[in-house]
């Protein structure tokens, strides 16, 4: 998953960062691991790099104060890491540089623009995340649910004809702090977006997704609400290895179909992960 590299509050007209930001940038890039030896930067473990974790200028909701400084920065990480993807961290809200595309967003912007944050020549993929019980608190189940399709299909769209570049869903879940939780509301939650993410990665325009979040017995801590915890649930825990497989058995479709045409044959190796 993309690795988070600064968790700073940015005033972006700053168009320099600071050099606390910098220093983080370069500790962590060269950090070596202190049980496999390995730098970070030379790392194969590690997929990708976010900039910085949802980005919001509140005195500039047009976007273009972000721009300055994510090519700063991104020229700065693929200077010292050339191995790895890169990408923003955002949510996907839509700004100035294309307005109509601000009817997207869910009534509101951040300061972000998914258009010309993403253009960036070192930005290597795009992001979305999608809460729409926070962002249309209020509004019912299949209004949420409608926003959340056009807000894929949107993202995909973009992504793919103006940007260019690969997509990542690359944050969703749903809190057990919401008004009227149940476990199954959330099963079915994950299951909608898994299968649309399924289905936009039988076109091979998404790279995939990531729930939010993940975590251990023990880290209790730790909890916001979203949290999943395997071995206490199992309806939840029978949804990823399903989506899982499904993924992994189209990538193996994709090879095999690609090097059938370049006469080639796919070594299936056998990624299948267990309940």
């Amino acid at each position: 998953m993309p690795v988070l590299l600064s968790t700073v509050t940015m005033i972006f007209t700053l168009m320099k960062s600071s050099k606390a930001t910098i220093r983080t940038t370069l500790r962590v890039l060269t950090r070596i691991n202190t049980i496999t030896r390995v730098a970070y930067k030379d790392d194969p473990t590690i997929m990708a790099w976010e900039l910085i974790n949802e980005p919001h200028c509140q005195v500039d909701y047009s976007g273009k104060s972000l721009n300055g400084w994510i090519q700063e920065m991104a020229s700065l990480v693929k200077s010292i890491d050339s191995n790895h993807l890169l990408t923003v961290g955002m949510e996907g809200f839509y700004g100035d540089s294309m307005p109509e595309k601000k009817a997207i967003n869910p009534g509101y912007q951040v300061g972000t623009d998914l258009i010309s944050n993403h253009l960036t020549k070192e930005i290597d993929f795009t992001t979305i995340y999608v809460y729409p019980h926070i962002w249309l608190s209020g509004k019912d189940d299949s209004i949420q649910m409608a926003f959340m399709q056009r807000w894929m299909t949107s993202h995909l769209t973009d992504s793919e004809t103006i940007i260019k570049k690969p997509m990542i869903f690359s944050e969703f879940g749903k809190s057990s702090k919401d008004p009227g939780y149940s476990l199954s509301e959330r099963d079915s939650f994950l299951n909608a977006v898994y299968t649309s993410i399924y289905s936009f990665a039988r076109s091979g325009g998404i790279g995939g997704g990531l729930v939010w979040q993940i975590m251990a017995e023990g880290m209790q801590s730790y909890d916001d609400g979203y949290e999943i915890v395997l071995s206490q649930n199992p309806t939840t825990t029978s949804i990823l290895p399903q989506q899982s497989n499904k993924m992994i058995a189209l990538v193996l479709g994709f090879l095999d179909e690609r090097n059938k045409m370049e006469g080639k044959k796919t070594c299936n190796s056998h990624l299948i992960f267990n309940n």
